[in-house]
């Protein structure tokens, strides 16, 4: 059916509505690093630099903090980032024979 001259849509007269699409951000997970005796606290230091992207004060704080705490949070981000994260740790230290280890908490 063809529209008169200045019909800018074919609703049939109806009103649109307008679909508001609200974004919603990602759920947060903490990936926290646990103390253990035999990984050496300067391969967790490059682990927290390298991977986790933190500078080398902070990487050190975080270090202190999984050592005399029991545990520390190496960063925070969305369940699939952290997954990765923790993979990509894991694989680190048993490839340089540590047996550090992380896991997966709500933020």
């Amino acid at each position: 059916m063809a529209g008169k001259p200045g019909d800018q849509d074919q609703t049939g007269g109806a009103v649109k509505e307008r679909v508001h699409e609200q974004t919603k951000e990602p759920t947060l997970y903490n990936v926290v690093l646990l103390n253990d005796d035999y990984t050496p606290m300067q391969f967790v230091v490059d682990v927290l630099e390298g991977l986790f992207q933190k500078s080398p004060s902070e990487a050190y704080r975080v270090m202190m903090q999984v050592h005399l705490e029991g545990r520390g949070i190496a960063g925070v981000y969305p369940w699939e980032v952290a997954e990765t994260k923790v993979h990509s740790l894991t694989t680190l230290a048993r490839d340089a024979g540590h047996p550090l280890q992380a896991t997966i908490e709500d933020a």
